[in-house]
């Protein structure tokens, strides 16, 4: 059972930046769209930002020209470059992979913005 694996995520004061990354513990082919997905307490899971296998993004409005989304296929890899954080942007983030026929999620990496 493939697995994956996020890391980067801990407490940044408000203003501030981090750099989520997500690895599989084996290579994944064809993997459609690699996003990330965010759940803050008490409220609803809700897309942060994805990015096709042929370049195509899609960010949440309340992210965008803050956060950039990378991938790296040969690494099974996605990223989230994440700035001028905000106490709002507090939540635990969860990366996502999705291709022909399959869904795999990450366990979650906690994120606080907070002074």
């Amino acid at each position: 059972q493939v697995q994956l694996v996020e890391s980067g995520g801990g407490l940044v004061q408000p203003g501030g930046s981090l750099a989520l990354s997500c690895g599989a513990s084996e290579r994944i082919l064809n993997v459609h769209v690699m996003g990330w997905y965010r759940q803050a307490p008490g409220k609803e899971r809700e897309l942060v930002a994805m990015k096709t296998s042929v370049g195509i993004t899609k960010y949440a409005d309340s992210v965008k020209g803050r956060f950039t989304i990378s991938r790296d296929n040969a690494k099974s890899s996605v990223y989230l470059q994440m700035n001028s954080l905000m106490p709002e942007d507090t939540a635990v983030y969860y990366c996502n992979y999705r291709g022909l026929g399959v869904e795999y999620w990450g366990k979650g990496t906690l994120v606080t913005v907070s002074s």
